[in-house]
């Protein structure tokens, strides 16, 4: 999925050998209900991200993470309830209406004195869990979670926490238009509103500042010509910031030595949804074993669904049919949603970055992007192919095809420990630079930008665009290298490159040689999809009645 710089029957998967085998996991059923998956992570897992998590935090402090929101569709409808990466990431509760507290040194919470972390989640509730489904509660998030101390959400205003008595008070963003269920006192609007106020938030903290402050201090040194150009853009659109201090300090320095000065003067607060945010890029940047084994899984899944659908693609299709395919094979594969919204766009919808509608009737002979993850226990892929729908590539897309293919494995060699996180992205805009240069598409090397808006990585886990430092390259961390070319019609060109969009993206494993594709399944060469695409599909005998 591009990123900017500031996603058949049993037997007939059987008889083509498309079953995945996957090596087994630490894993546990720990979720609410009978007959769920039993490859979820164990629970010793997020206790050990919890325990690095409060190493991290400074002496005196508490920590505070709420679930996710759940987010209305339409009216009475609500959209599948999918929980906080940072949550599920220190807990594996994957309900809404909680909030986790870690404290630094052990604490007194409701009566129990040693606490060092306390989860409240909503409670046992036979009515509602006739419609909605089963919880887990107090007591199954204690015993299948393994954490210290657990409680009914109605509980968290009279737990006792003195937040009087700690140094700092870290959160990441508090959940914002949040509806306020009149009939439950505890639901997420009141848990944060009793947070703001025992914890005495004060009315105008205004979490986008405290952000703003953060990316001055992570990048005000290393990357100072880029952070004092959107600091003075940002001081055009939002006039108060021309009357803060801080900012204005920084911009009115002229060295090195001078914006450490005026970085080192960043106003005090008990209040930080900074450190946090920084604590968890470094945590969650690093996959581990276990969090790789889920995130081959997701891959995989995709890898297949590109296969297949490459092999059962015709000009008479549907985006929205082809969208279906792909998410099909996901479905059939376990995996519980895509981890981003699909991208399928034929022709001038290939060259929308981030389009969405995928309702073209047929895609017909325009060149086909496919940008599709399959999102497995929470871990998301992000791969994305193009291809010809009569499976043959017109001579002006292959050459824009290999242009792109060109550039992205000159960003794989780029791929290394201690590379900077920007290395693949500067190998591979070179090559495109130099190649529409010969192709005559460009004037100029800086024009580049025309046809290559975005960056060519991001980090990739529990989020498609995943936590991270953006810091040099290392083992563990899983990037996308993910170079395209962009055409739309009207551009200033011959008409004959016009509405021709290519984008090709792999999931790449940062490895302590070097680099591993853990996406390399699903074909990438000109010559190897059309082989491909001239075999049979084992989805080609789904065929439904003409409707009237």
């Amino acid at each position: 999925m591009a990123h900017f710089l500031r996603n058949t029957p049993a037997r007939l998967l059987l008889a083509a050998g498309l079953l995945l085998a996957v090596a087994p996991v630490a894993s546990a059923q720990r979720t609410a209900g009978p007959d769920r998956p039993a490859d979820f992570l164990d629970p010793a897992f997020h206790k050990q991200r919890r325990e690095l998590l409060r190493q991290a935090m400074p002496a005196g402090s508490v920590a505070v993470l709420f679930a996710a929101p759940v987010r209305n569709r339409a009216n009475d409808v609500d959209f599948r309830y999918h929980q906080s990466p940072d949550l599920f990431y220190l807990t594996g509760y994957d309900e809404p209406e909680a909030v986790l507290v870690l404290f630094k040194e052990a604490q007194t919470v409701g009566g129990q004195a040693g606490v060092t972390e306390a989860l409240f989640v909503q409670p046992r509730d036979p009515q509602r869990e006739q419609w909605t489904g089963r919880r887990l509660g107090a007591a199954g998030a204690r015993e299948q979670l393994k954490l210290q101390y657990t409680a009914d959400n109605k509980e968290f205003a009279g737990a006792g926490i003195n937040w009087a008595g700690f140094n700092t008070v870290l959160f990441t963003d508090l959940p914002a238009d949040v509806r306020d269920d009149s009939t439950d006192p505890a639901d997420l609007f009141s848990l944060v509103a009793t947070f703001r106020q025992q914890a005495g938030v004060p009315a105008d903290f205004n979490p986008k500042q405290a952000e703003l402050y953060r990316t001055m201090q992570r990048y005000g040194l290393i990357n100072a010509p880029n952070i004092r150009g959107y600091l003075e853009n940002l001081t055009k659109q939002i006039p108060a910031l021309a009357q803060d201090t801080y900012v204005q300090a920084y911009l009115k320095a002229t060295t090195d030595a001078e914006r450490q000065k005026a970085l080192a003067a960043r106003p005090a607060s008990r209040f930080d949804n900074a450190a946090l945010n920084d604590a968890l890029d470094v945590l969650r940047q690093a996959k581990t074993p276990e969090e790789l084994q889920h995130l081959r899984k997701a891959i995989r899944i995709s890898t297949v669904g590109q296969q297949e659908v490459m092999k059962a693609v015709r000009p008479d299709m549907g985006e929205m049919e082809i969208q279906g395919l792909h998410e099909y094979v996901y479905r059939k594969y376990g995996a519980e949603f895509e981890g981003y919204p699909s991208i399928v766009g034929a022709g001038a919808n290939g060259c929308v970055l981030h389009y969405i509608a995928n309702d073209k009737p047929q895609v017909k002979n325009d060149l086909l992007l496919m940008d599709c993850g399959a999102e497995y226990h929470g871990y998301t892929a992000d791969v994305t192919r193009t291809v010809p729908p009569s499976g043959k590539f017109s001579p002006a897309q292959r050459q824009i095809y290999e242009l792109v293919l060109a550039a992205q494995e000159a960003g794989f060699a780029a791929c290394k420990p201690g590379a900077e996180f920007r290395d693949p992205h500067k190998a591979a805009e070179k090559v495109i630079a130099d190649g529409l240069l010969k192709l005559g598409l460009i004037q100029k090397p800086e024009e580049v930008r025309r046809y290559f808006p975005h960056g060519t990585s991001h980090y990739l886990g529990l989020d498609v665009h995943d936590r991270g430092t953006y810091g040099p390259l290392a083992a563990g961390q899983v990037i996308t290298v993910e170079p395209g070319i962009y055409i739309p019609e009207g551009s200033p060109c011959d008409p004959k490159w016009w509405n021709i969009g290519v984008r090709i993206e792999d999931d790449i494993l940062i490895t302590d040689k070097g680099w591993e594709n853990l996406s390399a399944e699903a074909p990438r060469t000109v010559a190897d999809i059309e082989k491909l695409m001239a075999k049979k599909s084992v989805l080609e005998n789904f065929r439904l009645p003409a409707l009237k």
